[in-house]
């Protein structure tokens, strides 16, 4: 077997056994003020998940996502498409934690997912790698 063919074949293994170790738990979490003003949430990604995956901030104050992925060879990222709210995102994820910063300028619920795919396999958030921020009054 060449060396390609082998490497496809380990990158499928990967993908198969980590398809059936995804956690469907939803998770929420409320962010406060904190004295400073800013509202923060620590985000940890990993195998088709972000935890939390529900986030829920106040509009017109400052947001700092501290997020990271768990140790491992898939690659990660996180998308967030909403101009209009003042939320503009896409970064590359690592194990070290990554400080993504904005303030929400319109209510409503924003997705945000991870959009790495490989070969023809179904996308990270077609297996469950998504989210929603929420941003109320």
């Amino acid at each position: 077997m060449r060396n390609s063919a082998r490497l496809l074949v380990i990158i499928f293994l990967v993908y198969a056994c980590t398809a059936f170790a995804q956690d469907t738990g939803k998770k929420t979490y409320k962010a406060s003020a904190e004295p400073d003003g800013l509202q923060r949430v620590n985000i940890v990604s990993g195998e088709y998940f972000f935890d939390p995956d529900h986030i829920i901030v106040k509009v017109g104050l400052p947001v700092e996502l501290h997020i990271k992925k768990e140790a491992g060879i898939t690659p990660h990222n996180i998308v967030i498409n909403a101009p209009d709210a003042g939320i503009e995102v896409k970064e590359d994820l690592s194990t070290e934690p990554k400080i993504i910063k904005f303030t929400p300028k319109k209510t409503g619920k924003y997705p945000f997912y991870c959009d790495k795919k490989l070969l023809f396999f179904k996308s990270h958030r077609e297996r469950g790698m998504e989210g929603i921020i929420e941003v109320i009054e």
